[in-house]
């Protein structure tokens, strides 16, 4: 596991670095924020703000629904769910304050964010959290049906911090990745103990 997440922070060190070489971030941001549909900017600031509390709900519904109907497996998918929301916490803000990469909206004045954070830009948590909660719900759920709303509402909070001017374009990549690979390690953790504790008994 150690390895995998080393090899992931590499990567979206190395994509971070690539892509301020080519100066595309700050092109495509402008271009998405400064010519963006003010008449949006409701429906963006609403999604940006689903994202932590969507990510908190689903586990929730999951154990409250488990627990009333005394399913374990559903159980397992809330607690599975929270261990990767857990993972994504400490790689995303272990990621942002390493690399500590300044707001765009700071280097490029020109920028119309629609707030100002004090956090470091890179990764973006909104869209970490976003992808990582689509993903437990597709792992838990494996359906067509789940995982295109999922994944649709993922891709929109991610788009949001670029429209809101929060985020450069590899911010926002990079959270996906992260968001999705540190659900996916959950998963596959819950899965072998799962195992681990079938074998034993």
């Amino acid at each position: 596991m150690a390895k995998a997440i080393s090899k992931i922070v590499a990567a979206l060190m190395l994509l971070s670095v690539t892509c301020s070489a080519q100066n595309a971030d700050i092109r495509w941001l402008r271009d998405i924020n400064l010519n963006r549909s003010r008449s949006l900017d409701g429906s963006m600031i609403a999604l940006t703000n689903s994202a932590y509390a969507v990510s908190a709900v689903v586990p929730v519904t999951e154990l409250v629904a488990g627990y009333a109907r005394h399913d374990s497996a559903l159980i397992g998918k809330g607690y599975s769910t929270i261990a990767g929301l857990g993972c994504n916490f400490i790689v995303a803000f272990g990621l942002k304050y390493a690399v500590n990469r300044t707001r765009p909206y700071v280097t490029y004045p020109d920028l119309q964010p629609y707030q100002h954070d004090k956090d470091p830009s890179f990764p973006s948590g909104h869209s970490s959290f976003a992808f990582n909660t689509a993903t437990s719900l597709y792992l838990s759920f494996p359906k067509w049906y789940v995982a295109v709303p999922a994944y649709v509402w993922a891709a929109g909070v991610a788009f949001s911090r670029l429209d809101l001017g929060m985020h450069y374009p590899s911010d926002v990549l990079a959270g996906a990745v992260v968001g999705m690979g540190t659900s996916w390690l959950a998963f596959q953790g819950n899965k072998w103990l799962h195992q681990y504790r079938k074998h034993k008994h």
